[in-house]
């Protein structure tokens, strides 16, 4: 099993997830997009899930290096139509929640090429572009979120959505980060995250929600939760 993440990432965080059994591959720094979110995956990749054939797609810029360690590691993947930019709309191209039988995203900004790639699913437009960023998933039907706009969007689809308040997410250089990006599920019943649930202000009712789904967090590094650009497994 392979993760992908930032370059920035700790050595802590590194070697945790190697001890889970989860290769980490380094998402490289990548200067047309601003500097707090370079190197975050879900900016520069996603993970399509069509079935059991999973494959990524990974923006059209991304260095050699990085495709060759995709080669290497005989993981899958399709390139996008249209380059990453710096300002919004061109910075979130790739940001879509993608779960197994649906597609969500601002779907005015989606990558042609990833959108072609999901049209077998429900596709769910939602006005928030940061789709990804937004939102922390458990399963095709429960998601975690501090977006309002989305929580309602979803809860009218008979989603079952915990919403939080924003912020007491570090991300360096901005005032804080997205609940999307402090994790992801590494399994079908635990969740890893970038911190510790104890030091975030509204780290109990993530707890109770997960219990609510059978579902364990793992820390991968001690102290407050930090926005990585989420964990991206494959």
């Amino acid at each position: 099993m392979y993760c992908f993440i930032d370059y920035r990432a700790t050595k802590e965080e590194l070697n945790n997830l190697i001890k889970l059994n989860i290769e980490p591959i380094l998402v490289p720094k990548y200067s047309n997009v601003y500097e707090a979110i370079n190197g975050h995956p879900d900016i520069q990749l996603n993970i399509l899930k069509n079935g059991s054939n999973n494959q990524i797609i990974v923006q059209k810029n991304i260095c050699k290096d990085f495709i060759k360690t995709l080669n290497h590691n005989n993981i899958k993947y399709i390139i996008s139509k249209t380059s990453l930019s710096n300002t919004y709309p061109g910075d979130i191209i790739l940001n879509s929640l993608i779960l197994d039988n649906y597609f969500i995203h601002n779907l005015k900004y989606t990558d042609k090429n990833l959108l072609n790639s999901q049209n077998s699913k429900n596709l769910i437009n939602v006005s928030q572009g940061y789709t990804k960023c937004s939102v922390l998933p458990i399963n095709d039907k429960a998601l975690i979120t501090s977006d309002i706009g989305i929580y309602k969007n979803l809860t009218n689809l008979n989603f079952d959505i915990l919403l939080l308040p924003p912020g007491d997410i570090i991300l360096p250089s901005l005032n804080y980060g997205f609940i999307g990006g402090t994790g992801g599920m590494i399994s079908k019943d635990r969740m890893a995250f970038f911190g510790e649930l104890e030091n975030y202000k509204w780290g109990n009712e993530i707890k109770k929600f997960l219990s609510k789904y059978n579902v364990s967090p793992i820390y991968l590094r001690k102290g407050k939760l930090i926005d990585r650009g989420s964990l991206l497994i494959i």
